[in-house]
């Protein structure tokens, strides 16, 4: 079955509705102890491989008491337009790192578009390129793709060979992106973990801050 971009397979405002249900849940959980990760160390779902591996670019304050760990794809539409609002949060906070996970599930283009921002880093250049493609308001193909890296300063003579050399590790980073999504159970693009809140769709920028509020007081609860 296709994967939607609408993870509650229904109207935006519902999703939130949803979603700050299963962080109530997740709060009870929190109080006994009890954590959305993973104890094996070969499962995908480590707090370490989720919140902290070291192929997988972050943002904001690496040294954050909070962590917000973004599933998306370039060519979700609600994942744009959120965009904005995360960076926000982040900004306005100080104390919280944001964890980007490419999640391509919207067909090939999406698929290009992750490899390329993931090669990116080898100069250096993830988050412009991020930046670039996430910033954009239409559905985007390949042509335009390179043409907002190029236009983010980004090598693209570089950028070829470095997807090329990396294609293996690039491809690999994804997967355990995708196995790690898979696992958590979420249903499309955006889904997040909040500190160790499972939140699987869209949330306004006040409920960020409720739902970061709610964390910290599990974090200090434990």
């Amino acid at each position: 079955m296709k994967r939607s971009n609408n993870p509650a397979g229904t109207n935006p405002a519902r999703t939130r509705r949803e979603a700050l249900g299963l962080l109530g849940g997740a709060a009870l959980l929190g109080a006994t102890s009890r954590s959305v990760f993973a104890q094996r160390s070969d499962d995908v779902l480590t707090e370490a491989l989720v919140l902290r591996d070291p192929d997988v670019p972050a943002a904001g304050n690496p040294d954050g008491d909070i962590n917000i760990v973004e599933w998306f794809d370039y060519n979700c539409p609600y994942c744009r337009k959120i965009a904005p609002e995360i960076q926000q949060v982040v900004q306005d906070d100080g104390k919280i790192r944001l964890v980007l996970k490419d999640w391509p599930i919207l067909g090939e283009v999406s698929k290009f578009g992750a490899r390329m921002a993931l090669a990116a880093k080898y100069q250096d250049k993830y988050m412009a390129a991020h930046e670039a493609m996430i910033g954009v308001s239409s559905r985007l193909t390949e042509p335009r793709i390179r043409e907002l890296l190029s236009g983010a300063g980004i090598d693209m003579d570089r950028l070829n060979r470095d997807a090329a050399t990396n294609a293996k590790a690039i491809d690999t980073i994804l997967a355990r992106n995708h196995d790690q999504a898979v696992a958590f159970g979420f249903k499309g693009t955006p889904s997040f973990i909040v500190g160790k809140f499972r939140v699987p769709g869209i949330l306004t920028m006040a409920e960020f801050e409720m739902v970061i509020a709610d964390a910290r007081k599990a974090k200090k609860s434990n």
